[in-house]
């Protein structure tokens, strides 16, 4: 089990932010990459956002270094069947991201693998009416890493979740990404007062390397 470094030592400073520190265990930990589609990655879509591709070399990183570990890879994509009712979510962004458009796929440089998991979602949470939960009891895990996109929305809808179902939530600041840095910066405020730890790449990266 790994701690946050103690500044002290460092002469760095922690996340300004952060109020408390929970033990990371890369052991029993999965890596979340929330919504890496073309939807928000390629500049070819109206809903597409810089920030978005600017985070795809840290989640890179952490992706090789979780498969380097053979610890578990969980990719999230938001995309409806045809079947499906938008509900409220289409009603607010007038708008929809069916499962046979392109723009649903993840992006070229991040693609799952086949030993990866890929849940389906039609809401913020990646939680919602998907066998996400079961997912993790399975494999054991007690610690969610949280990448991807949108900052604000799903990627906090998510951790939200996940804190209400147990899980430590450890948010990978510097991997995630809002269409506005404003909500980028007001969601991390959120999540560390109450469901989540902030981290850095290079501070998960760090801990992982230090497995057994």
């Amino acid at each position: 089990m790994l701690t946050r470094t103690n500044p002290k030592q460092t002469g760095k400073k922690e996340h300004p932010i952060q109020k408390r520190k929970i033990v990371f265990t890369p052991q029993t930990s999965a890596l979340f990459v929330i919504d890496m589609q073309q939807f928000f990655c390629n500049p070819s879509s109206h809903a597409y956002f810089k920030d978005s591709t600017k985070i795809i070399p840290n989640i890179q990183q952490l992706i090789t270094v979780y498969r380097q570990q053979s610890l578990p890879v969980i990719f999230t994509r938001y995309a409806l069947l045809r079947t499906e009712s938008p509900g409220a979510m289409g009603r607010w962004w007038n708008n929809v991201l069916y499962d046979d458009d392109d723009f649903s796929n993840a992006i070229a440089p991040i693609q799952p693998l086949p030993n990866d998991f890929v849940i389906r979602k039609t809401q913020y949470s990646a939680f919602f009416e998907t066998d996400l939960d079961q997912i993790l009891k399975k494999l054991k895990v007690s610690n969610i890493l949280i990448t991807g996109v949108l900052t604000h929305l799903c990627c906090e809808t998510t951790a939200r979740d996940a804190f209400m179902r147990n899980y430590d939530v450890f948010f990978v600041t510097d991997a995630t990404a809002s269409d506005k840095q404003q909500l980028h910066a007001a969601s991390l405020r959120t999540l560390s007062d109450g469901f989540a730890t902030l981290v850095t790449t290079n501070e998960v990266i760090s801990w992982i390397k230090q497995m057994k």
